[in-house]
């Protein structure tokens, strides 16, 4: 509602993790083992720089709030995981780009920060958080009182902001810094040119992997161990991974749930429509809350539902309806045209500080008063108005429904421009002034019940107690073969990551993923853990640490590339003994037609209606026109061509121009490299898995 009480979490999420959030890349990297630290209170260290969770965790809570706000709807384990990634990020930005700026000699003198703060080329933070919305210009008075407030809670904003401009400063120097260190030659220049304009025309003949069963390919060791080899660069592992298997024991309502549960639901609605007290009713029996206040269009997140609802009058009556997961009964109370958005200002008073409840009432009285007999609304907020409005004489703006807390809101939208009107709120007493009224759509009061379609305890019982015998069984079993015994599907996820908020089939893995990384390789994990609609027993299948995985690591993974890698050894037999004639010959023996492909470029190298066959385009380009290539193995099948020509582009029109896109893409590239460097050389313990 105001700069101090609204924007705070914006200044302090923003203000640690924007800027340097934004200059990250990738995932953090997670080393070593995240149990190694004593204290139990270590989220992780960086260059031996400890962080707390006293002090990590409510950047994380602020995360998750924040993408509430963006978002909508409650914190999942995706957000959360999203939250305690962004959060991390900016701990190692804070600590590695802190210790390179002192390395380097970067700073920002006090005067550069006083001309970021109130000169006329100021951080883009001041622009953001204290421009006029409808000007867009910077409302410099409102700006030097923020600055110069003595209230505490204001002065902790102020330092935090100008703290991290002087960071945005830092950041911005140090990655010019890294952007002119680089260059791009003429040569550079022309070769990326050439790249994405020289066309090639050419045909093909091919021969599928699919052409040869999987069963009739028989591998070796030796197969294995040669495309290891051979691609050895691909199997490095940024952070350590886990895979475990698991089973999932459903509890997803049954008929017999169905059918007590519409019973339930009808007679709620018959009650429903007798009741005294509609919103008394709804709250009680609702299991999905709807404030009781007017509400527009669209606001109730089901298409059919709204659109019925509010074409109905004031004392229908919807329902009972099955939607999606669950039965929804709505009666119609009260219909009317409301604003569209209200402007207006207030002043707001805190009990607390006046000695309680009666005498805010009392002072908020005598206010209201004086404002009606003429006393001046902007200096009675800048006197007696602890919210930080008061310094624009308590002006909030125009703001729509949804913006204010339903008390504040109601007063505003239901009252008259003019209206003098106190209201209480869980921030204080509002004396509200309402200015002006824009607009008018029908808005409509429901007491509203839904009902979810969802298992009985019965059945979860029953399903728990199947998990737990499963469960039971498998300790030191075969959790594969006793699975596939009581003729249960067992799910693998694989690849997951120590602060992963999702897993392949699993809404809510994360104590499960928590206990993968404490648990040894084979080990069956110790719980059954509840996901929305099931219960879980798993099994740890594998522990990828972090560097160049292992052959043993990788083998299930490659198999099919390896099945591939020898069929391409089979089909260039097959190519080779078609003879070297022409492409038309060689089609003709191996009953394979001939492909014409007309304008490819070296820099999109993708066969239409085949796939990205990144080897033989490039064998394309370094071919010589008429000649039949050696057999090409590629992602999909074997080739050999024959290049008809290749077409040059005309000589670069703006050399300048072309170097100076390529630094673009280059420089950001030099950043992210140079990130990573500091990254790596750096020694970092990633706990986090121990707290969320």
């Amino acid at each position: 509602m105001t700069f101090l009480r609204n924007r705070a979490g914006y200044i302090l999420v923003f203000a640690i993790g924007f800027a340097i959030v934004a200059f990250l890349v990738g995932d953090a990297i997670n080393v070593g083992k995240p149990f190694w630290s004593a204290n139990q209170k270590v989220v992780g260290s960086i260059d031996g720089n400890d962080i707390n969770i006293d002090e990590f965790g409510p950047k994380v809570e602020q995360g998750v709030n924040q993408m509430k706000q963006q978002y909508g709807g409650s914190a999942n384990a995706q957000m959360t995981a999203m939250a305690v990634d962004q959060a991390w990020n900016a701990e190692l930005g804070k600590v590695l780009l802190t210790k390179e700026y002192d390395r380097l000699g970067l700073t920002v003198s006090e005067d550069e920060l006083l001309d970021l703060l109130q000169g006329q080329n100021p951080s883009p933070l001041i622009k953001q958080y204290f421009s006029n919305p409808q000007t867009g210009q910077i409302d410099r008075a409102g700006l030097m009182n923020f600055l110069k407030s003595k209230e505490p809670q204001a002065l902790q904003q102020s330092n935090m902001l100008q703290q991290e401009i002087a960071n945005q400063a830092l950041q911005t120097k140090y990655t010019n810094l890294i952007k002119n260190s680089v260059y791009v030659t003429s040569l550079e220049a022309t070769d990326e040119y050439t790249n994405r304009n020289k066309l090639a025309n050419f045909k093909y003949v091919s021969l599928d992997y699919t052409s040869i069963p999987d069963a009739s390919v028989k591998l070796s060791d030796a197969d294995y161990s040669d495309y290891y080899d051979q691609n050895k660069t691909r199997f490095n592992n940024p952070q350590e991974t886990r895979a475990f298997e698991y089973v999932t024991f459903s509890v997803s309502a049954t008929k017999a749930d169905s059918l007590a549960i519409k019973t339930q639901v009808d007679k709620i609605a018959a009650d429903f429509k007798v009741a005294k007290n509609d919103s008394l009713f709804a709250a009680i029996n609702s299991d999905v809350k709807v404030p009781f206040t007017y509400l527009s269009k669209g606001k109730l997140g089901d298409p059919a539902l709204d659109s019925a609802v509010f074409n109905m009058p004031a004392g229908s009556f919807y329902g009972p309806k099955l939607s999606g997961n669950s039965y929804k009964i709505v009666r119609v109370v009260e219909t009317r045209f409301s604003p569209d958005s209200v402007k207006a200002s207030h002043i707001l008073l805190d009990p607390a500080k006046l000695g309680g409840e009666d005498k805010a009432i009392k002072l908020a009285d005598s206010l209201k008063g004086l404002i009606a007999k003429g006393g001046n609304f902007a200096e009675l907020a800048k006197q007696y108005s602890v919210d930080g409005s008061k310094d624009k004489g308590g002006e909030l703006g125009t703001f729509a429904r949804g913006a204010m807390v339903p008390e504040f809101e109601n007063a505003a939208f239901d009252g008259k421009v003019g209206d003098l009107k106190i209201v209480k709120s869980q921030f204080g007493y509002h004396i509200i002034k309402i200015e002006k009224q824009i607009g008018s759509l029908k808005v409509a009061k429901l007491a509203y019940v839904e009902k979810a379609l969802s298992a009985s305890s019965k059945t979860k019982d029953a399903a728990y107690k199947a998990a737990s015998s499963f469960l039971n069984e498998v300790k030191g079993s075969d959790f594969s073969k006793v699975a596939s015994q009581k003729g249960f599907k067992v799910a693998v996820a694989d690849k997951i990551a120590a602060t992963q908020g999702f897993a392949p089939g699993l809404d809510n893995p994360r104590k499960l993923i928590q206990d993968a990384y404490a648990a040894d390789k084979g080990d069956v994990l110790p719980e059954i853990y509840s996901m929305t609609d099931a219960y879980v027993v798993a099994h740890l299948t594998n522990i990828s640490p972090r560097g160049t995985l292992t052959l043993a690591d990788v083998k299930n993974e490659i198999k099919p590339m390896v099945i591939n890698a020898v069929k391409a050894k089979m089909l260039k037999d097959k190519l080779t003994a078609a003879g070297k004639g022409s492409l038309d010959q060689i089609a003709a023996k191996v009953a394979r037609p001939v492909n014409p492909v007309q304008n490819i470029v070296f820099a999109n190298p993708v066969i239409p209606g085949v796939a990205q066959e990144n080897a033989l385009v490039g064998s394309v380009f370094g071919a010589q026109p008429g000649k039949v290539s050696a057999p090409v193995q590629g992602d999909r099948g074997v080739y050999v061509f024959s290049v008809d020509g290749f077409t040059n582009p005309a000589p670069i029109a703006n050399m300048f121009k072309q170097k100076e896109s390529m630094l673009l893409s280059l420089g950001q590239r030099s950043l992210q490299s140079a990130f990573q460097a500091l990254q790596d050389n750096a020694k970092i313990k990633d706990n986090r898995v121990k707290f969320y």
